[in-house]
């Protein structure tokens, strides 16, 4: 029997994740230096790991509406209510606006399905900055639109005079992501200004990807409270993507939020009723508490980690601070010769896992550390970086 004649055509376009690749690399090396890996070194804490238990134990094991339990969708909408008072929360302490809509996702990724598969199809071009988060050109495809990207480098600022001209007639989105993953640039309250103006004019929607939005180390302070440069707090008009995973240590357990115009949010609501259904129960129990407990020891340990990655590599390599996440994306020394890919492969010659450039871009000439380890492997890695540059 020919089992391929039953695969279709939009995941034919799709190829496995270079990270995944790693991953299983990493599995057959003994003591390996993993920079390759974007999940937090923490484990969950305590006191969301006993939510999550009591909530099994309690029964909550059953389906949840669609849009999120009520516990779990009060908690965000106080969150984005007292951050985006002057867009979101205009309808008063602890409300959102009328027109904002919330549901409650599994997973940023699962956010990032439901919002390509609800906007987006054949025709339509979807505008990705490049270096980019590898699963955007992928779910674009699997959107059946076409991915237009747009270059960043040196510097990998989204501004609004980089972006103006790949906007065309068919430029139904642009994927923002503040701080990025692979380069851990936050862009600062200007350019958020700026892009967010843009899409509004020529009418486009602007989805603000913030998975890393608590891993922001040079905070801007607005409307009283000190939060991480955001679109949103510019305009309303632009779809809001946040979740669990990075702050809380949650990787497995799947909990996201998407939160913006109405319109959108509702279509999303009604795709997921036919696909992921809810997000796990038990999950969103302990999410409705989560947003309450204090990871401010875990951000600043990861800022020193940041502090120690930029003292180390900057006499060697060519790198843009970043300002948040838990990534560094460096280039390789261009007196070497080396792609980013060959390079990697060298420092895999020394245990040391990283993740080529052009995983993340069209260009090999980068790679990304996830400094996401404890400070002795750290101290490794970073041996093995400054060896290799020599």
């Amino acid at each position: 029997m020919d089992t391929q004649r039953f695969i279709a055509d939009r995941v034919k376009g799709i190829d496995a994740s270079g990270i995944r690749r790693v991953f299983d690399l990493a599995a057959k090396l003994k003591d390996p230096i993993n920079f390759s890996i974007g999940q937090p070194d923490f484990d969950v804490p305590d006191v969301i790991k006993d939510a999550a238990c009591e909530a099994i134990r309690a029964g909550k094991n059953t389906y949840t509406q669609t849009q999120g339990m009520p516990a779990m969708r009060a908690s965000v909408t106080k969150r984005l209510a007292e951050e985006f008072p002057r867009t979101l929360g205009r309808g008063g302490p602890d409300t959102l606006d009328s027109e904002t809509g919330l549901l409650i996702t599994s997973g940023v990724s699962g956010a990032l399905v439901l919002a390509l598969l609800c906007t987006v199809g054949p025709g339509d071009e979807v505008v990705i900055p490049d270096p980019y988060f590898v699963m955007y050109k992928h779910l674009v495809t699997l959107a059946g639109a076409t991915a237009v990207y747009l270059d960043t480098y040196p510097d990998f600022a989204v501004t609004a005079e980089r972006l103006e001209p790949v906007l065309t007639e068919r430029t139904k989105l642009v994927l923002f992501n503040t701080p990025s993953n692979p380069t851990g640039i936050v862009a600062s309250q200007k350019v958020c200004k700026q892009v967010i103006e843009l899409c509004e004019r020529e009418n486009v929607l602007l989805i603000s990807d913030e998975i890393y939005d608590e891993f922001c180390y040079e905070k801007a302070s607005r409307d009283g409270g000190v939060w991480c440069p955001s679109p949103l707090s510019e305009s309303p008009n632009a779809l809001l993507l946040r979740g669990y995973s990075k702050t809380y240590g949650m990787t497995g357990w799947r909990l996201g939020y998407a939160a913006g115009p109405r319109a959108v949010v509702e279509q999303m609501t009604k795709l997921q009723q036919y696909s992921f259904v809810c997000a796990p129960s038990m999950v969103q129990v302990a999410g409705a508490m989560a947003l309450g407990v204090d990871m401010s020891g875990h951000v600043d340990a990861y800022r020193h980690k940041r502090d120690r990655v930029v003292e180390r590599l900057s006499p060697h390599y060519n790198l843009s601070v970043p300002g948040g996440a838990f990534y560094a994306f460096p280039e390789v020394p261009k007196r070497l010769g080396l792609s980013a890919t060959q390079f990697v492969e060298k420092a895999i010659e020394k245990s040391l896992l990283m993740i080529p450039g052009s995983v993340f871009s069209k260009r090999d000439t980068h790679f990304r550390i996830s400094y996401a380890c404890d400070d002795a492997m750290l101290e490794r890695g970073l041996d093995v970086l400054v060896e290799l540059a020599r």
